[in-house]
């Protein structure tokens, strides 16, 4: 396929204060064996107040397929339908600003491989285990990758190749996609995606999902920020219910039921005795499940993980389960207040 054949490819890149990891992004982009004329970076920055747009303006001086655009919304969402809406792709795919493309293939993989299958839509792997990780992010990545740290059925990080669903890793996009399916929901600020991808596998596009289009994340450093993220996470997967209700699945509300027992039984076990021997019974299952789990992932991985492990497996769970609970409870307070709105506002117009 000649140059002039291959289709052009906008790459949207939402990000805020990233000036850690930007360049470095950046330059892989750059480096990608595509022709220049027949890709464009587009970094919709959500006003970052780190040199995050500085980096970028300078590196666009010197390569002009990068652009700079302000997502004054500052959302993830909001960044992405700015590079989708703003872009001149034949074909869009989303990356961080804090990731590792492990070859300059991606581009002509992205390329050929929609060529070759005829899809809609592209999925990758996204493992967390790029180069130079610390000890804990690597425990972090092998807690995420395990059955009791990721939810079921997704393919976030395998290394699949096939026809498979788009729900939870699908980020790359024809642009014929959202002629029909619409835009990002910018209600969302998480999970923003996975909303997408489920109405774009509603549509009944084509999804294919090849290992040569894997992108590896950055996981976090420290359980405070792994807390934040999973709390962010799970507070996007309970608007996600609440707007989809028939996609809830049995995995997704036991971090929060986790969360809600710790809350709810020992003040019923007060009413009912028998449930303060509930309580001990689950939570100690509980425990146990994890510690074995932790005990086989360091056996076969290595014995230093250990100490990560279990505590990281916790604040996964916790940080899942509050922000569900919150997700849930924010989504259903917007809809109270939704109609009164509408109320006053009709009431206004009539004035």
């Amino acid at each position: 396929m000649s140059g002039t054949e291959l289709p052009f490819i906008t790459v949207v890149m939402p990000v805020r204060n990233e000036e850690r990891f930007i360049a470095s992004t950046i330059e892989q982009l750059l480096q990608q064996d595509y022709p220049p004329d027949r890709y464009e970076i587009l970094v919709a920055d959500g006003m970052s107040d780190d040199s995050t747009r500085a980096i970028v303006a300078r590196m666009s001086k010197r390569h002009p397929q990068i652009r700079l655009v302000d997502n004054v919304k500052r959302l993830s969402s909001a960044g992405r339908n700015l590079g989708f809406r703003q872009g001149r792709g034949e074909v869009f795919m989303v990356i961080d600003g804090h990731c590792f493309i492990p070859t300059s293939k991606l581009l002509s993989g992205i390329s050929a491989t929609i060529e070759k299958n005829g899809a809609d839509c592209l999925g990758r792997a996204q493992p967390l285990d790029p180069p130079d990780i610390t000890d804990f992010q690597m425990a972090v990545a092998l807690s995420r990758s395990s059955f009791l740290g990721h939810g079921k059925g997704s393919l976030i990080y395998s290394s699949s190749e096939g026809p498979v669903s788009p729900v939870s890793h699908g980020a790359i996009y024809r642009r014929e996609v959202f002629t029909k399916v619409g835009f990002v929901d910018e209600g969302f600020d998480a999970c923003e995606d996975v909303e997408f991808n489920y109405r774009l596998e509603k549509q009944g596009f084509k999804t294919y999902m090849s290992p040569i289009l894997t992108v590896k994340y950055y996981p976090r450093e420290n359980l405070r920020a792994l807390f934040r993220q999973m709390k962010r996470y799970g507070f996007g997967r309970g608007k996600f219910i609440l707007k989809h209700p028939e996609a809830l699945d049995l995995s997704t509300p036991i971090p929060a039921a986790l969360v809600l027992g710790l809350a709810v039984l020992p003040v019923a076990g007060l009413f009912r005795p028998v449930l303060r021997r509930i309580l001990p019974l689950v939570y100690g299952a509980y425990l146990a499940l994890v510690m074995l789990t932790a005990v086989r992932i360091s056996w076969e991985r290595g014995l230093r993980f250990f100490p990560h492990l279990v505590p990281i497996f916790l604040v996964i769970h916790s940080g899942l389960g509050l922000g569900f609970l919150s997700g849930l409870f924010n989504s259903l307070l917007a809809k109270i207040r939704l109609p009164r709105r509408g109320r006053t506002t009709t009431s206004n117009l009539r004035l």
